[in-house]
């Protein structure tokens, strides 16, 4: 396999919390009936996931020197995921979230750390050549990347690198659409989920028949390929003007963490790395996603690329 991948990103710790019988408010106490501290962050997921398929991947991001820093970066070792481009800061801690884990979704808060201050001028971008695709995750957490990613990408572009972007939900809920619309333009594969294409691309429910697919059809004005994740209901995209929908898969998910970047990951890996069609590597993405549903954390049940032909096969169309 010749196809070599780098992924920048976030890296984060999650501490997550199971079990509870219900949501926490202000003044109360709830007890919860699990605890996982696992490598988070979206981008790190994507990462392992790609790696667990096959895939040979390289992460750059920037972590503290400190005892959860030394953790991700083990994590990712130990997951087969390249870590020497990873900087290590020594002034600002490495991020965290808890994750408040329900059956069928979940709530987070997130001390962002170093996730915010990695900046272009950190990257030495000549090793851009030395790779074949370039995915970047979490745009709107990376604020000091983000004036520098339109000529991360040009030059990713210049080195004949193919690019995939996942932006993950705006916290401040602003969407950046000016700024994001003209960095799709350089993008071959974007990934947002239904709420953030919806978002994105400033469609309202109230106005639209059918919101998510008038929301893919907008964004696919600009990236070469949009793909919207649906999570159980799986995903679709927009192939010579038609919507092409791959349905999800029914299992007993335990924890969605991380869920839509296993998603991401088993699509790059299916349609970038094996050359898949578009409608088998959107069911392989769905497979992908589903499986990590099945585990704690966002790495613990990524399958391997014969795991996720094997549920595949055992669900057929």
């Amino acid at each position: 396999m010749s196809e070599r991948i780098l992924v920048v990103g976030e890296l984060n710790v999650d501490i997550i919390l199971s079990g509870m019988h219900a949501f926490p408010s202000l003044g109360t106490e709830i007890l919860a009936d699990g605890l996982h501290i696992v490598m988070g962050s979206s981008s790190a997921i994507c990462a392992a996931g790609l790696a667990r398929l096959g895939a040979r991947v390289d992460f750059l991001g920037k972590v503290g020197i400190d005892y959860y820093g030394d953790f991700v970066i083990d994590q990712l070792h130990m997951l087969g995921v390249g870590t020497e481009r990873v900087i290590r800061d020594g002034v600002i801690r490495t991020g965290a979230t808890i994750s408040l884990t329900y059956p069928q979704d979940r709530a987070m808060i997130t001390y962002l750390g170093c996730i915010p201050h990695l900046r272009l001028e950190e990257i030495n971008t000549s090793i851009l050549r030395r790779y074949d695709h370039l995915h970047v995750g979490s745009y709107f957490l990376q604020r000091a990347l983000q004036p520098g990613l339109p000529d991360l990408f040009r030059r990713a572009r210049r080195a004949r690198l193919t690019t995939s972007l996942d932006t993950g939900h705006d916290p401040d809920e602003n969407w950046a659409r000016d700024e994001l619309y003209k960095l799709l333009e350089l993008v071959d594969i974007f990934m947002p989920n239904d709420e953030e294409a919806r978002a994105i691309a400033g469609v309202d429910d109230a106005d639209a028949a059918q919101p998510t697919e008038t929301a893919l059809r907008e964004l696919s004005k600009f990236a070469r390929l949009v793909v919207v994740k649906c999570g159980p209901d799986g995903a679709m995209a927009l192939q010579d003007g038609q919507i092409v929908h791959a349905p999800g898969f029914q299992v007993e998910a335990v924890d969605t963490t991380g869920a839509g970047d296993s998603f991401g990951a088993g699509f790059i890996y299916a349609h970038k790395v094996q050359g898949m069609p578009l409608n088998e590597a959107l069911r392989f993405a769905n497979a992908c996603g589903a499986l990590s549903a099945t585990g704690f954390g966002g790495t613990a049940s990524q399958p391997t690329a014969t795991q996720a032909l094997s549920f595949l096969k055992a669900h057929p169309q």
